[in-house]
C-alpha cells in the first residue's frame, strides 16, 4: 500500500516501507530520474546502507554525510544515494547508540543547503522504526513515499486490500466481479508489486473494450500459487463441488504438498468454518450474507459471549472474513453432515499417520464423505 508525503524539500526524497521489492524498483527509477543528465558515474554516489553491525552502519551514514558535502567534481550537480539502509529499524543495529548518534549528524546536514541545492539526497529502506526522531525529521523536510505491505497476520487487511485493488481498478476503469475481487485479492496475498502486475496483466488482456474482470478472468490470468490453490480447494468443498476438489486435492500432491498439511491447512478450516457459521445462524437467526464482508459486521453486533469460542487471528480479533465466506455457502450442507466431516477428519488425520494406506485415498475418501 502506498503512501505520500506531501512536497517538502525538492533535493531530499526518501522511499521507505516494510514492502522490499517496491521500494528497491521505485528507488531505482527514482535515482535514474534525480541522476544529472549526462553526468555518467560522476553523478551518482551510491553508499550501501546494508551494515552489518552497529559501527558499520554509523560509518555508512558519516559516508552520506561526506558526500552529501562534497560538491560535484565538474559541477552540474549530483545525487547521493544511501540505498537499503537497514539501520533504520527496530533492531539491535538500529537501536545502538553510535549509529543514533550518527543519524543525528545527518538530520543536521540535511538541514543544510546542500551545495546550493546542487546535491540531491535520497534514502530508501525497507523498514524503519516511525517513532525515532530521525524519521520524523526526515518526514518534514522529504518528499517521502511509503510502500508498506498489507499484513495478512493482522485483522482487517483484507478490507484494506479490497479498497486497494478496487481504487487502482478504477485508475485503469477496470470493474471487478465480487468472486473475482476476492480471489484476486487472496491470490496477490497483499504484495504491492505483484498486485500492480496482474492488473496491468489483466488490463492488457481484456483491452480498450472490456473493462469486467470475471472469475474466469482471474483464474486464467494471474498464477495460482500453493496459498491460491488451498483457497480454491475450500471454496470447491464449500461449494459441494466434487470433481473440482478432488482435482484440486491431487494438484496438491503433485506440487509436493504433504497430506497432512492438506488437511489441517485447507480441509479441516472449511469444515471447521461451515459449522461454525452454520451454528450462529441458526442459533442467532442470522441471515446468509450477500458478500464476506457483511457478515463481519453480522458478527461485530453480537454479544461477546455469542463469539468467544470463534477461533482468532494473531492479533486476538475473529477473522471474520473466512467465516463470512462460510456462513454464504452453509446452507449447502446439514449440521449433522458438517460434524461427520470433522469426525472423518480426525479418522483421516490418524490414518495418515499411524497407517500405511495410500494418502490420496485417505483424502478423497474424507472429501466424498463430507460432499456426496
Amino acid at each position: 500500500m502506498k503512501t505520500k508525503a506531501a512536497h517538502k524539500t525538492a533535493n531530499i526524497h526518501a522511499v521507505v516501507g516494510s514492502d522490499e521489492s517496491t521500494v528497491k524498483s521505485v528507488a531505482a527509477e527514482l535515482a535514474a530520474e534525480l541522476t544529472p543528465e549526462g553526468a555518467g558515474d560522476f553523478g551518482v554516489e551510491t553508499i550501501d546502507g546494508c551494515a552489518d553491525n552497529a559501527d558499520q552502519a554509523a560509518a555508512r551514514i558519516r559516508s552520506t554525510i561526506e558526500a552529501l558535502q562534497t560538491l560535484p567534481f565538474f559541477g552540474g550537480g549530483k545525487l547521493v544515494w544511501l540505498k537499503n539502509a537497514n539501520f533504520l529499524a527496530d533492531n539491535k543495529i538500529g537501536g545502538s547508540a553510535a549509529v543514533q548518534d550518527a543519524l543525528e549528524e545527518l538530520s543536521h546536514a540535511l538541514e543544510g543547503d546542500l551545495g546550493d541545492g546542487e546535491v540531491k539526497f535520497l534514502l530508501s529502506a525497507p523498514e524503519v522504526d516511525k517513532r525515532r526522531s530521525f524519521y520524523k525529521a526526515l518526514a518534514k523536510r522529504a518528499e517521502m513515499q511509503i510502500f508498506d505491505k498489507l499484513d495478512s497476520s493482522r485483522s482487517g487487511w483484507e478490507e484494506a486490500a479490497l479498497d486497494l485493488v478496487q481504487s487502482l481498478g478504477r485508475e485503469r476503469q477496470l470493474r471487478f466481479e465480487e468472486e473475482a475481487l476476492d480471489l484476486f485479492v487472496l491470490l496477490t496475498g497483499g504484495e504491492t508489486r505483484t498486485l500492480h502486475n496482474e492488473l496491468e496483466k489483466i488490463d492488457l488482456f481484456l483491452g480498450e473494450n472490456e473493462r469486467l474482470v470475471t472469475l474466469k478472468t482471474v483464474r486464467t490470468l494471474v498464477p495460482i500459487s500453493r496459498a491460491g490453490v488451498i483457497f480454491e480447494l475450500g471454496n470447491a468443498l464449500a461449494a459441494r463441488r466434487l470433481d473440482h476438489a478432488l482435482a484440486l486435492v491431487r494438484r496438491l500432491l503433485d506440487q509436493g504438498e504433504s497430506a497432512i498439511g492438506i488437511l489441517l491447512v485447507a480441509i479441516i478450516p472449511t469444515v471447521r468454518n461451515l459449522l461454525l457459521a452454520k451454528d450462529l445462524m441458526q442459533r442467532h437467526r442470522l441471515p446468509k450474507p450477500g458478500a464476506p464482508f457483511s457478515f463481519i459486521s453480522t458478527l461485530n453486533r453480537l454479544p461477546a459471549e455469542a463469539t468467544a469460542h470463534l477461533p482468532r487471528k494473531k492479533d486476538g480479533s475473529v477473522n471474520g472474513y473466512t467465516l463470512g465466506i462460510a456462513a454464504m455457502q452453509a446452507h449447502r450442507f446439514e449440521t449433522e453432515r458438517l460434524v461427520a466431516g470433522l469426525e472423518a477428519c480426525l479418522a483421516a488425520n490418524l490414518q495418515i499417520v499411524t497407517s500405511q494406506l495410500d494418502h490420496e485415498l485417505i483424502l478423497n475418501q474424507v472429501v466424498v464423505k463430507l460432499l456426496v
